[in-house]
């Protein structure tokens, strides 16, 4: 099966009076059709820039392009003009912003929100666009009545699912969700990802789903690719990465999370914090916080590692054991 999405040592920099924020460097991911993969990693960790940068939406100034490609469905996304990327996005690429609170518009009826995608992208008449709104609006559990309410009469969970119905309406084939659930409760979340996972499944649309969360990845994708200041050090299918991680950042994450299988007085953080992105340290970009660090690593970028077939890493660790 022929990629969805073909992401090549894409580059992205924020060129500010400060410095220059080296936010995304070197990434490189793929996506098969209806496939999800999980972009993990800490805040300031480059995953909402390279979102951004899929659907060309970095500010230019002061965000730059430095290189790489965006191959999706075999066209280099770089070389589309705006107009271009305005028939793809929100028709063949949708987006998930963070906070529903600020996607929707507060004085225009949810209905017409959800409709103007529709008028958009589709031959439809006004009434035939409302109609699908409509329908959208009961695929994600609200009900047409509600359809000429404002934004401010819904509950945040609400809300989300709006911001849902907005994304999917046009059937993409690539959805893009930046931490879907991190403004609503435990229970609501719950409720979101099984709705998002119901729907990926309906339309067979791939998904990238941002998260620093390992539950939510745990319960939604089918591979992970953990990013650290703007790369990607680890990749691998879902089961591959819980049960044998091998970057150390990716085990220093699993090592933060409180296991109730086992009788643990303390958890083991990952020492120091993530380094400043106009200033990032030298050779491997984590060396300065890992514990497994050798001299050489403050020297030399790492490679990337193919363990197997889904699973790939970048340390110089198992560039000298062969990948193993």
């Amino acid at each position: 099966m022929e990629n969805l999405l073909d992401i090549k040592d894409l580059t992205i920099h924020y060129v500010t009076d400060d410095g220059t924020v080296k936010a995304v460097n070197d990434f490189n991911i793929s996506l098969k059709p209806g496939e999800t993969v999980g972009l993990v990693g800490e805040t300031g960790a480059g995953k909402t820039t390279t979102a951004l940068g899929i659907l060309k939406l970095v500010s230019d100034p002061p965000g730059k392009y430095i290189g790489g490609e965006i191959n999706f469905e075999g066209k280099n996304l770089f070389k589309a003009t705006e107009a271009e990327m305005q028939k793809i996005r929100g028709k063949k690429i949708s987006m998930i912003f963070q906070d529903p609170m600020t996607s929707l518009n507060p004085v225009i009826p949810v209905v017409d929100q959800i409709a103007e995608v529709i008028a958009l992208h589709e031959n439809l008449t006004a009434a035939e666009c409302i109609k699908k709104a409509e329908q959208m609006l009961e695929k994600v559990g609200i009900k047409a009545e509600r359809a000429k309410e404002y934004p401010h009469q819904f509950s945040g969970g609400m809300k989300q699912r709006v911001v849902i119905a907005i994304a999917l309406a046009c059937n993409p084939a690539l959805l893009i969700a930046d931490e879907p659930t991190t403004a609503l409760d435990v229970t609501i979340q719950a409720q979101v990802l099984e709705l998002m996972k119901n729907l990926k499944t309906e339309f067979n649309t791939a998904m990238i789903m941002i998260t620093h969360d390992l539950g939510i990845v745990a319960e939604v994708c089918d591979k992970v690719a953990i990013m650290y200041a703007g790369s990607v050090v680890e990749i691998a299918d879902k089961h591959s990465l819980f049960k044998n991680p091998k970057h150390p950042y990716t085990i220093g994450l699993f090592g933060s999370i409180p296991d109730i299988e086992k009788d643990e007085d303390r958890l083991k953080p990952i020492k120091g914090s993530m380094p400043d992105p106009t200033n990032l340290p030298s050779g491997c970009v984590f060396h300065t916080r890992c514990d497994k660090a050798k001299p050489e690593c403050s020297t030399i970028v790492p490679k990337n590692t193919k363990i197997n077939d889904e699973h790939s890493v970048r340390c110089i660790l198992y560039e000298n054991e062969g990948g193993k």
